[in-house]
């Protein structure tokens, strides 16, 4: 088996591995039965979100992809070392896109009084919500979305 080949292989390997990472659940498109609860809005207060689901991505990306066009420039030793430095700067420069889209992003601490009178605080995207404002809490965890009772 050439390099040539191993490359394209682990290029291909690592595309889908990286795009399966992204698959991302969006509030509203959960799936399935869903636990939702009732209840008011007692607070809302401003947060920052961290966005850090994929660290080092970026960086596995960008060289991969170094590395697959490394691979098409040139031959023999010249191919190999095109390879390592496609590698190498595919990875840095890769990392750094990934650094600056990692951002965090604004959002809202919601407390809600649950019907039982338990408190739940969940976070998330802003939204047009207000205190008082009667709601629904649907799912649970990091999956939790506090949506309008209508």
């Amino acid at each position: 088996m050439s390099l040539r080949t191993i490359a394209g292989a682990s290029l291909a390997l690592l595309l889908t591995l990286s795009l399966a990472a992204c698959q991302t659940t969006t509030p509203g498109s959960m799936q399935g039965a869903v636990e939702v609860r009732s209840g008011v809005i007692e607070q809302i207060t401003d947060v920052q979100i961290s966005n850090t689901k994929t660290r080092g991505l970026g960086a596995v990306v960008g060289g991969a992809l170094g590395l697959g066009v490394g691979s098409l420039i040139g031959g023999g030793t010249g191919r190999d070392v095109a390879m390592v430095l496609g590698t190498i700067g595919g990875a840095v420069t890769g990392n750094a896109v990934q650094r600056r889209n990692q951002e965090p992003i604004p959002g809202h601490d919601i407390i809600v009084r649950l019907t039982n009178g338990v408190l739940v605080s969940v976070t998330q995207e802003p939204t047009n919500l207000r205190v008082g404002q009667k709601v629904f809490i649907q799912g649970s965890g990091e999956d939790a979305r506090v949506t309008p009772a209508k």
